[in-house]
C-alpha cells in the first residue's frame, strides 16, 4: 500500500479491516482533486476526441473513485455507526456535486459527439458503441444542454436530493431500531416459534432486561406476526412498524416532510430537462417507452389478478371468523390467519419447513445448481470482512479459471439497514492484456445462528437468498471487457431483476431441493409428502400477493407521473384512492406505509418500481425453457449465460431475452406460475 489510507489502495480488495471513517474525507477530497485535473487536461483543446485519448482515462479515474466511495456507502449500509454516518454525510454532497459537474460538462458531451460522428465510431466494439451512446443520452439527462443559470439550480436539486434520500433511510433506521416489544409473561408468547423466542430471549438479556425482546427488524416481526397469539401484541407490534418515520414517533424522524420535497425536487428537475413529470425522465434509459405503457401494463395484470385476490381473501375472511373467532379480519389478523389456514389447508407451517434448510446445505444446494447450469465452480475463499459473520467465495470456470468473487453477509444487525441487496465492489474489466475480475456484495437480513444450532431459513428467506445471488451472477459472469456495460451497468433498470427473479424459480425444483434441505435434528432431507404440500401451496394467496406488488407499483408511477406535487392532494391521499381500486385488505388510517417505503425514496426505484413485475413477465418466460427441457439442462444454461448474463448491458435487453428465447416474451408463463389460469 503506497497510501496508509486504506481507500485508496485499489490493488485488489478493499481493506475492510482497516477502514475507519476518519479516512474518508481524506481519500474523497484526494480523489476529487485528482480526477478534476485529468478532466482539466482531457478538456484542453489540443484533447483528441478519441476512445483512447478521452474516454479510457476518465472511465479510470472514476472508476477509483466509485471503488472507494463505493466502500464506505457499503460500511454506511451494513455497518452503521455515528462517526461513519457524520463523515458519510459531510463527503456525499462533495461526491455528488462532482458527478453533476461531470455530466454538465459540455466540452466532454461534445466529445463524445464528435467521437460518435467520427470515422473512429464504426471500429469500436458493440460494447464501445453502447457506451458512447449511453454517455451521449446520459449526459442530456445530466443537464448538459441547460444554460449557466440552470446547471446551477440542476446541480443544487440533485445534491438536495442525495441528501434527503440518505436521511429517509437512516431515519428508517433509526425509527425501527428505536421501538422493541418487551415481554415478561412467558404464556403471552403462545404460538412463537421456540427460536424466535430464545433469540427475543438474548436480546433481552443483552439488554440487561428480563423476559423477552422483540425489534421491528425483519427475524422478529416476520414470525411474530405470523404466529403470535396474543393479538393485542401483534395489533402492538404492527402499529410501531408501519408508523415507522412519521408524524406518530419521534419528530426529528418524520419522513413525511422529505417525501414532499423529494416529490417536488424530482418534477422540478423534470421540468428543466424538458420533461413533464419525473416518470418520463426515468423511462428514457428502461425498456417501458411511455407512463402510459407501464401504467396500462399494471392495470391488465390487476383486471387479470383481482378476482383471484378477491376470493382468497373471502376464504380467509371466512376461515377466521369460523375457525379463529375473528368475524372481522384486521391488519394485524392477515399474517396470523393466513399462516393458520395454511396449515389448515395443506398441514405444513413454514415454521415445520424451515427445520430442513440449515444455512450450510441451502448454500451447498444453491451452488449445486449454479454450478450445473453454468457450467462454473464455486468455493470457499479468505478476504478482510466488516463482521466476523460475513463469508467470501470466489467463482472459477470448466478450466480453473477465476471469474469473479462475492461477500455474504446474511444475518440482520442494528448497525444494518433492512431489506436484502446485491452491490458491486469491482467490476470487470479489461486492463491492457489483463482482466479485472469482478467482485459482488450480496447483502440479506435473515436470524443468526443461535444456541449451538445453525441458522435455519426459512423458504421465503430461500427465495431471498437465491434472488440476490441471481443479481450477483448477472454482475460476476459478465464476459464484456468495457466497464460501462459490464455486468449489471447499463443494463434498462426495468431488467435488471430479470436473471434475480429467474434464480428464484429453482427453489420449486424436487431435484434441487431433495439435495438442499436436511432436518436440523436428524439430517434427513424434505420428505417428498411436505415438498407436495409446498408445492401445492405456492400460489396459496397469490393473488393477494400480486395485488399488493400492484398497488405499490401504481402508487409510484401515479406519484412521480400524474400527481400534482403542489397540489392538496397528499401521497397518502392517492395511495388510499389506488387501494380503492386494487386493494382487497385496507389497512387502518394511521397506516403510514410511504413514510417507510425506501425503495422508491431511498434506493433508486422511483417511478420504477413496476420493474419487478415487468421483469418478473421476463424471466416466468425465460424459465419456460428449462421446464421444456428439465430445469438443470447445461444446454439451456450455457444459453442463458452467454445470451443474458455474459453481455451485460453492451446490448437493449429485449435484444439479449429474444437471442435467448427465439422470440418476444408474453406473460402466458407469469400467470401460469402464479395459478391466474383458468381451470
Amino acid at each position: 500500500m503506497t497510501d496508509p489510507n486504506p481507500l485508496l489502495d485499489f490493488s485488489d480488495l478493499p481493506h475492510f479491516a482497516a477502514i475507519k471513517p476518519e479516512h474518508i474525507t481524506h481519500a474523497v477530497d484526494q480523489l476529487l482533486a485528482e480526477n478534476r485535473a485529468r478532466i482539466e487536461t482531457l478538456t484542453q483543446p489540443g484533447s483528441p476526441a478519441t476512445w483512447a485519448g478521452f474516454v479510457a482515462p476518465l472511465e479510470d479515474a472514476n472508476e477509483r473513485l466509485a471503488r472507494a466511495w463505493g466502500a464506505v456507502g457499503h460500511l454506511h449500509g451494513v455497518l452503521d455507526s455515528p462517526e461513519l454516518r457524520s463523515a458519510y454525510n459531510a463527503n456525499q454532497p462533495k461526491v455528488v456535486q462532482y458527478y453533476t459537474e461531470l455530466g454538465q460538462n459540455l466540452i466532454l458531451f461534445e466529445k463524445y459527439k464528435a467521437l460518435k460522428a467520427s470515422p473512429e465510431y464504426a471500429a469500436l466494439s458493440a460494447a464501445q458503441r453502447k457506451i458512447v451512446d449511453n454517455e451521449i443520452r446520459d449526459f442530456r439527462l445530466s443537464g448538459a444542454e441547460l444554460t449557466a443559470e440552470e446547471k446551477q439550480r440542476f446541480a443544487a436539486i440533485s445534491e438536495e436530493l442525495a441528501r434527503l434520500s440518505t436521511k429517509f433511510s437512516e431515519n428508517l433506521l433509526d425509527a425501527t431500531n428505536a421501538f422493541s416489544l418487551q415481554v415478561e409473561d412467558r404464556s403471552k408468547l403462545e404460538g412463537v416459534p421456540e427460536d424466535v423466542i430464545e433469540a427475543a430471549s438474548a436480546a433481552a438479556e443483552k439488554d440487561g432486561r428480563p423476559g423477552w425482546r422483540f425489534s421491528l427488524q425483519a427475524p422478529a416481526y416476520v414470525p411474530f406476526m405470523q404466529y403470535a397469539a396474543a393479538r393485542e401484541l401483534r395489533e402492538q407490534m404492527y402499529r410501531a412498524y408501519v408508523t415507522r418515520a412519521s408524524e406518530f414517533g419521534n419528530a426529528e424522524l418524520d419522513n413525511t416532510p422529505l417525501i414532499s420535497r423529494i416529490l417536488k425536487l424530482h418534477h422540478e428537475a423534470a421540468q428543466l430537462l424538458g420533461y413533464a413529470n419525473h416518470a418520463e425522465v426515468s423511462l428514457v434509459p428502461k425498456m417501458a417507452q411511455t407512463p402510459r405503457q407501464v401504467l396500462d401494463f399494471l392495470d391488465d395484470l390487476a383486471v387479470k389478478a383481482l378476482p383471484f385476490a378477491k376470493k382468497d381473501y373471502a376464504e380467509l375472511a371466512e376461515f377466521a371468523a369460523a375457525e379463529l373467532d375473528l368475524p372481522r379480519l384486521e391488519a394485524w389478523d392477515l399474517a396470523y390467519a393466513s399462516e393458520k389456514l395454511r396449515v389448515a389447508r395443506y398441514a405444513f407451517s413454514d415454521q415445520e419447513v424451515k427445520q430442513y434448510f440449515p444455512e450450510a446445505k441451502v448454500m451447498q444446494g444453491m451452488f449445486r445448481v449454479v454450478e450445473t447450469i453454468f457450467g462454473v465452480r464455486i468455493e470457499s475463499d479468505h478476504a478482510e470482512t466488516w463482521d466476523p459473520a460475513v463469508r467470501f467465495f470466489r467463482i472459477l470456470d470448466s478450466q480453473g479459471t477465476l471469474i469473479g468473487r462475492f461477500y455474504l453477509d446474511p444475518y440482520a444487525r442494528d448497525t444494518k439497514r433492512g431489506g436484502a441487496w446485491m452491490d458491486e465492489a469491482i467490476s470487470r474489466r479489461r486492463l491492457g492484456g489483463d482482466v479485472q475480475t469482478p467482485v459482488a456484495y450480496l447483502v440479506c437480513n435473515f436470524s443468526a445462528p443461535l444456541g449451538g444450532k445453525p441458522a435455519l431459513f426459512t423458504h421465503d428467506e430461500v427465495l431471498t437468498l437465491f434472488h440476490e445471488f441471481g443479481h450477483g451472477l448477472h454482475h460476476l459472469l459478465t464476459r464484456v471487457d468495457h466497464l460501462g456495460v459490464s455486468g449489471i451497468h447499463g443494463v434498462e433498470w426495468d431488467a435488471v431483476e430479470l436473471p434475480s427473479q429467474f434464480m428464484e424459480n429453482f427453489c420449486w425444483e424436487w431435484d434441487v431441493l431433495a439435495h438442499m434441505t436436511a432436518q436440523v435434528d436428524s439430517g434427513e432431507p424434505l420428505p417428498r409428502a411436505l415438498y407436495d404440500k409446498m408445492l401445492a401451496a405456492r400460489n396459496f394467496q397469490s393473488g393477494m400477493q400480486m395485488m399488493r406488488q400492484l398497488e405499490f407499483s401504481l402508487f409510484d408511477m401515479h406519484l412521480h407521473f400524474d400527481f400534482d406535487v403542489n397540489g392538496s392532494k397528499n401521497p397518502l391521499q392517492l395511495l388510499d384512492e389506488i387501494r380503492s381500486r386494487v386493494a382487497v385488505a385496507i389497512p387502518p388510517a394511521y397506516n403510514r406505509f410511504p413514510n417507510n417505503f425506501s425503495h422508491i425514496f431511498a434506493g433508486g426505484y422511483g417511478a420504477g418500481y413496476y420493474s419487478y413485475k415487468w421483469a418478473e413477465v421476463l424471466s416466468a418466460d425465460a424459465y419456460g425453457l428449462f421446464e421444456e427441457n428439465g430445469v438443470l439442462d447445461r444446454r439451456s444454461g450455457e444459453r442463458f449465460r452467454d445470451e443474458i448474463l455474459a453481455v451485460g448491458g453492451s446490448r437493449p435487453a429485449l435484444d439479449s431475452f429474444k437471442a435467448f428465447r427465439g422470440r418476444e416474451p408474453t406473460v402466458d408463463a407469469l400467470l401460469r406460475h402464479s395459478g391466474m389460469v383458468a381451470a
